[in-house]
């Protein structure tokens, strides 16, 4: 298997098979981004194709020594932030209030009683829902972070901002997080 560094390198000269390769690497990872950011399946894979085609278009400005995984990230994020301002002009024309609940994401584990499991949907789904109502400066950090597993560095440098922005927002929105949903259980852990 070829290395994400050799893949980034044919990708970025324009080779299809190689960004092809990079493309079923990072789309788990970047649907689930995706999905917690926009709170709606659909409209996840919507943005995810948009993600990869926008990618590709500008392949040429891409810089092999940066990580390719962090370069779709950004790439990512920004369809997401596209996608909140044209969903919140709808909603203003429209005059609606409510966004679309998320569907709910429960995994069955079948050592657990009926009712846990119905339990751990319901908090995923408020938490899910949460999430995708945050304003977009606290939602990307705490995704990257709390969600996603990377650190505030990495945090930092698909987003454009310190360490430190990164650790404020992050606090922020567990803080939001929190008074919304009312307990740490249901509160994304701090990240490490």
């Amino acid at each position: 298997m070829e290395s994400p560094a050799n893949l980034s390198a044919r990708a970025a000269g324009g080779d299809r098979a190689a960004f092809g390769a990079l493309m079923q690497q990072t789309k788990t990872a970047l649907f689930r981004f995706v999905r917690r950011y926009v709170g709606d399946e659909q409209d996840a894979w919507d943005l995810l194709q948009e993600t990869y085609a926008a990618a590709w278009i500008n392949i040429r400005r891409y810089d092999p020594a940066r990580p390719f995984e962090a370069w779709i990230r950004t790439i990512a994020l920004n369809k997401c932030r596209d996608w909140s301002r044209r969903r919140f002009v709808r909603r203003l024309i429209r005059g609606d209030v409510d966004l679309a609940s998320p569907e709910a994401l429960a995994v069955a584990n079948g050592d657990e009683p009926a009712d846990e499991r119905m339990e751990a949907g319901d908090r995923l789904a408020r938490l899910n829902e949460a999430i995708s109502l945050l304003p977009p400066h606290l939602k990307a950090p705490l995704l990257l972070t709390a969600i996603e597993g990377r650190s505030q560095a990495e945090a930092a440098e698909i987003l454009g901002v310190t360490v430190k922005t990164v650790e404020t927002r992050v606090a922020r929105a567990r803080r939001k997080l929190f008074d919304v949903l009312g307990g740490p259980g249901d509160v994304p852990p701090a990240p490490k």
